[in-house]
């Protein structure tokens, strides 16, 4: 039998890939951290000897608790969907470290962490697992209680939802994506005369109730009306990221993965004509959201 103080620096060796697999399995560090944690448990009761591979055992186990977390995050929100409510006020779970958190999901890409949070549980394991860490079908397989060729499916409909497919649309999409890039870099440094540069001047702009203030217009009409007012929010653009919308650029605000706002965006040759700003989460759930390619 190895020594404990041997186990545990073999563990501690392998500890930063765990809660990467965690993470982005996941997308939460405290979840991710208690993950790992359950894996150190469970290291902690087997026997060692009989581990052939302990890296390759650590992933498998990491693997399966996250598969698990998911499959109960699932159900929870199945039963709380005519409940959910959001509120961008408060982008943190008590006892989470926000600025870890930052770091982590730009590391990972917010955007792939949105579209890997729509994923099925057994999708989103067998995408990260081979996509992201090159582990085998056969051993995918084995976790999700599949066989290989159901875990290679598995793994091609989530590369698709995360690739999606970048359709034709009014002006390419290179050109759009600058377009929303010149915007998002305009609302990041508060400069007005950026963002009436790229907003037609008769641009109109929709909000739906659950992104509304009360009492607030859910309806603006002109380019300079509508820039006042998306300044005093610019401090959520730090956290805003492009992606394809419905085959289409727009931006995401996604604190922590969390889908909190889109903005869906028609655009007619070098300026933005038309906005949609969508909060709603049945809404948002209706969405095609995919990573641009870059």
């Amino acid at each position: 039998m190895p020594e404990p103080e041997w186990l545990a620096q073999q563990f501690e060796g392998n500890r930063s890939h765990l809660r990467a697999v965690a993470y982005r399995m996941l997308g939460s560090v405290s979840e991710a951290e208690d993950a790992v944690q359950e894996t150190w448990l469970r290291l902690s009761r087997a026997d060692a000897t009989e581990i052939g591979n302990l890296g390759g055992w650590l992933t498998t186990v990491v693997a399966r608790v996250c598969l698990d977390m998911l499959r109960s995050r699932s159900s929870r929100r199945e039963q709380s969907l005519d409940a959910q409510v959001r509120e961008p006020a408060s982008t943190s779970e008590p006892g989470t470290d926000p600025e870890r958190e930052a770091l982590l999901a730009d590391s990972v890409g917010l955007a792939l962490l949105v579209v890997l949070d729509r994923l099925s549980p057994a999708e989103r394991l067998a995408f990260v697992l081979h996509d992201l860490f090159a582990v085998s079908f056969e051993e995918i397989a084995a976790i999700v209680g599949r066989t290989p060729e159901a875990a290679r499916q598995l793994a091609s409909r989530a590369r698709r939802r995360v690739q999606g497919a970048e359709r034709p649309a009014r002006g390419g999409i290179h050109q759009q994506r600058e377009i929303v890039e010149a915007f998002l870099r305009a609302l990041r440094a508060r400069d007005f005369e950026g963002l009436v540069a790229v907003l037609d001047p008769e641009v109109t702009v929709r909000i739906d109730e659950a992104a509304a203030r009360p009492g607030a217009a859910r309806e603006i009409h002109g380019a300079r009306d509508w820039a006042k007012g998306a300044i005093a929010f610019a401090q959520f653009a730090e956290a805003m990221e492009p992606m394809l919308v419905d085959g289409a650029v727009g931006l995401v605000w996604a604190p922590q993965g969390q889908l909190a706002r889109v903005l869906r965006f028609t655009i007619s040759s070098t300026r933005i004509t038309g906005v949609e700003i969508i909060a709603d989460p049945r809404r948002l759930g209706a969405l095609d959201l995919a990573v641009l390619q870059e």
